[in-house]
């Protein structure tokens, strides 16, 4: 089984996939170390940490399918989580391999966001991972960023979670609804 994490950045993907190695035993893959990985350690990498989620997903989808296509035919358990998870990305999936994937998006309101930029987003970004730099977006474009991804999980008929007050209180919605769905896979 595998199950993919998405969304945009500083939305807890990676704190997210830390619980549930914790929770279900499932070893976990970091899109940003496959993506990071790469550009240190290819001269000619051909994207940068400055690109968008898309371009760096057009490059790195077709290694991250074939990781988890691998993974499932091996009869494996693998949670892989990064914001260049795109949703119709996933449905290049084969049936044979979508029926052994959990997949799911975490979005923040405009509300959300608005009202919890610098004190939740921001000031929370580093929970998992000690990042060293300073956030250069602005909360326009974080909004924007979310909005896109919330339309794109639309279109492609993709699960997601969209916060909109409480964080804590809400992403406990996310692991019920995985529970369940992990249970009917195992």
């Amino acid at each position: 089984m595998v199950i993919l994490i998405g969304g945009a950045s500083h939305t807890g993907k990676t704190l997210i996939a830390q619980k549930l190695l914790e929770r279900y035993k499932f070893p976990y893959l970091s899109l940003d170390h496959l993506k990071m990985g790469l550009i240190r350690g290819r001269d000619n990498c051909s994207f940068t940490v400055n690109d968008s989620d898309e371009l760096i997903a057009e490059e790195l989808w077709p290694i991250v399918k074939g990781i988890i296509m691998t993974v499932i035919e091996n009869q494996q358990n693998l949670i892989i989580e990064g914001s260049c998870l795109l949703p119709q990305n996933i449905l290049e999936l084969h049936s044979y391999y979508l029926k052994d994937i959990i997949y799911f998006y975490i979005i923040f309101s405009d509300k959300y966001i608005k009202e919890n930029f610098e004190s939740e987003i921001i000031a929370h970004r580093c929970e998992i991972e000690n990042r060293k730099y300073n956030e250069d977006r602005t909360i326009e474009q974080f909004i924007l960023e979310h909005k896109n991804l919330k339309s794109l999980c639309k279109i492609n008929k993709a699960t997601y979670f969209e916060i909109n007050s409480n964080y804590e209180s809400e992403i406990e919605q996310i692991y019920s609804w995985l529970d369940n769905r992990v249970r009917k896979l195992i």
